[in-house]
């Protein structure tokens, strides 16, 4: 068993903070591509050997045109993207991007507005409980 194989995955997790980091800014501040709007990154994601890194984003509009637009673009840029952050992040392998659209935002906020419905049906409910029992 390796010495430091204990430090691997806190690596791989510090080497992925600083990946959605730096992304972040170049997507923000160098990309040029008018497909690309007000993305914010929520996670990266890399493989142990650092080959393939996921990122995940969400969009203000997540409307499916406006999402598909945008992973078009990032997709498109994803070699500008990859060569700017090997300028930035210094380790042996740059990884192959991967965007993916973050759906747990739109998720929770379904969950939550279900969770609304229910307490407010369930009001209604006692209401009409106390009502009847006096």
């Amino acid at each position: 068993m390796a010495k430091h194989s204990k430090n691997i995955p806190s690596r791989g997790l510090r080497v992925a903070d600083q990946i959605q980091r730096d992304l972040s800014e170049i997507i923000a501040f160098e990309l040029k591509d008018p497909r690309v709007g007000m993305v914010t990154l929520t996670e990266v994601q890399v493989t142990p050997d650092y080959a393939h890194a996921k990122v995940y984003f969400t969009l203000l509009k997540d409307s499916k045109e406006e999402v598909q637009q945008t992973l078009n673009g990032l997709n498109k840029a994803s070699g500008f993207l990859r060569n700017e952050l090997g300028k930035r992040l210094h380790i042996h392998t740059l990884p192959q991007l991967h965007f993916v659209h973050d759906i747990s935002t739109m998720r929770g906020m379904h969950m939550s507005a279900l969770i609304d419905q229910a307490n407010a049906t369930r009001a209604k409910d006692d209401d009409i409980e106390d009502a009847d029992s006096e």
